[in-house]
């Protein structure tokens, strides 16, 4: 199975110039650095020792920024290693400044790239962030003698079938976590079932994240412009989703004369798409990159640049979650649940479904069936209280995991 796995990845391997130029063209990959992917690095490794962090995209990394910023201060740790798969997330981390942390893409799962990478980063320790599992990497990982832990770690019901349907090979390559730290019980139940020996349930490291950070407070030349507005932001839409929330919006104008309903897509790159869709409902839009001065009479604010969204969720009194009305199964409603936001989501919400359930709990969320149900349920009053319980779950569960994870690497810096 492994050999097949390798055999048509190297195949994607060949085609992959084309997809990534493609990708480029679109501006979902860096021109000057894709070939980091290939294993070219354009950082460079400094002596002593180094941790590796890896998440998929941009929430994966968020989630441990609490613990890139306790280990940008260890002087013991010489250098952070942090890789990630999209373009969008190597902005993000670009933000915060760090001074020892770096970030690279994500290589090919091929063994010989594998190989390659980490004969050249010797990481001490890789830290594996949500649902990656990589076979080629966790392979090279252990036949190198460095400790993999899994982070935060998720499994879906979905995901899990498509694991067990190879059972064999998958318990194979999830033997090889040396301790794994799942958000939720569901999780902790399938990974046991693929043959994780060492397992501690914690929590969801996204309650985590530093809501206070002063990077994301929205210029003040632009609240001055949302003051005296009645506003409330869709966030993480998708196709058709952008439209729901419009005809949700044309529905609250019909009481509520200065509203102004933020639009932050999943994918920024639709942006044109989205102001051709909307401006067939004579709205006025304006997007966030045009730094428009005319709010005169303004109906939807587009937000079309990366890393933005926080910034919008502090001044939101209710925050409408995408990829719950289309089958995407949701998105992470923490961020904004922790800036006192009420939370409102469609009925697809599997991938964050132990989430929601608790915030449905602490009546913090409501699912909506149409944009009928989503106007009528939009409130204009803030809820910090919201926020306040959300920091507290948030700051146990971050002082159990740099607990776990301090204990980690001391053990292996004591071997080397």
């Amino acid at each position: 199975m492994f050999f097949l796995y390798q055999v048509i990845l190297s195949i994607l391997l060949l085609v992959s110039p084309v997809l990534i130029f493609y990708r480029i063209l679109i501006n979902k990959e860096s021109k000057d650095r894709f070939y980091e992917k290939y294993t070219f690095f354009s950082k460079k490794k400094k002596k002593g020792k180094l941790i590796w962090f890896h998440g998929a995209s941009v929430g994966e990394i968020l989630s441990v920024i609490p613990l890139i910023e306790k280990y940008e201060k260890d002087k013991s740790i010489t250098q952070i290693l942090v890789t990630s798969s999209t373009l969008s997330s190597s902005k993000v981390l670009k933000r915060y400044g760090f001074k020892k942390t770096i970030h690279q893409f994500y290589l090919f799962d091929l063994f010989f790239l594998t190989s390659r990478f980490l004969d050249y980063w010797k990481p001490n320790i890789a830290i594996f962030i949500d649902s990656e599992i990589w076979p080629a990497m966790f392979k090279a990982l252990y036949k190198k003698n460095i400790p993999l832990l899994l982070l935060n770690a998720r499994l879906t019901k979905k995901s899990f079938d498509r694991w067990y349907k190879y059972k064999y090979f998958s318990e194979s390559i999830f033997k090889l976590i040396t301790k794994a730290y799942p958000q939720n019980l569901e999780t902790k139940n399938f990974l046991k079932e693929l043959g994780v020996k060492k397992i501690k349930y914690i929590g969801n490291l996204k309650f985590s994240e530093n809501y206070n950070d002063k990077r994301n407070n929205i210029a003040p030349s632009l609240k001055k412009k949302f003051k005296n507005k009645k506003i409330w932001v869709a966030s993480s839409t998708h196709s058709g989703e952008e439209i729901f929330c419009v005809k949700a919006h044309l529905e609250l104008k019909k009481k509520i004369k200065n509203l102004i309903t933020i639009i932050i897509p999943r994918h920024i790159n639709r942006a044109n798409e989205i102001i051709s869709e909307i401006s067939k409902f004579n709205l006025n839009i304006v997007s966030h990159s045009s730094k428009s001065k005319s709010f005169k009479k303004l109906d939807i604010y587009l937000v079309d640049t990366f890393g933005e969204t926080k910034k919008f969720f502090k001044i939101a009194s209710t925050v409408f979650l995408g990829g719950s009305v289309i089958k995407r199964g949701g998105q992470n409603p923490l961020e904004a649940a922790r800036y006192g936001s009420n939370i409102l989501h469609g009925q697809n919400i599997d991938n964050f479904k132990d989430v929601y359930k608790l915030l449905n709990s602490l009546n913090i969320s409501k699912k909506v069936a149409n944009y009928m149900e989503l106007a009528s349920s939009i409130s204009f009053i803030r809820n910090q209280k919201i926020g306040l319980k959300i920091n507290k779950i948030g700051k146990i569960i971050l002082k159990n995991t740099l607990k776990e994870v301090d204990t980690q690497i001391k053990n292996e810096f004591k071997k080397t």
